[in-house]
């Protein structure tokens, strides 16, 4: 039980944080969701840190793992904003900014992984 609570709390405050950057990063203009871009590239980089602390000699607990990589990177990605957010530019036939988006999260979530598994090696 308390883990599911510690994910209940990291989930908490990463979905918090979540709604604040896209609230006041979203382009309400242009329809172009950086906000949403912006916290699934950092949670990325930070899930790769997370995951290379606890895989690295075992720095961290699997309790803190559990609060800050289950609980707030999943609070603070989101598959399903990004996935409702691509099915607007579809729909209003944006496909530019459907496949910049698309291609660019894919690819820079993955190397910001990448890049946080790689950064916590080096030291």
């Amino acid at each position: 039980m308390k883990q599911v609570v510690l994910v209940f709390i990291g989930g908490g405050f990463g979905s918090v944080l979540r709604y604040t950057i896209s609230k006041y990063i979203n382009d309400a203009h242009t329809g172009i969701p950086y906000g949403t871009f912006l916290v699934n590239i950092l949670g990325s980089l930070l899930i790769g840190i997370l995951l290379g602390l606890a895989n690295k000699n075992h720095l961290m607990s699997h309790n803190y793992t559990l609060l800050l990589a289950t609980g707030f990177c999943g609070g603070l990605t989101t598959f399903s904003t990004f996935a409702y957010e691509n099915q607007v530019f579809l729909k209003t036939g944006d496909f530019l900014n459907f496949t910049l988006y698309t291609f660019t999260t894919f690819v820079v979530g993955f190397l910001a992984v990448f890049l946080g598994v790689y950064l916590i090696k080096q030291f």
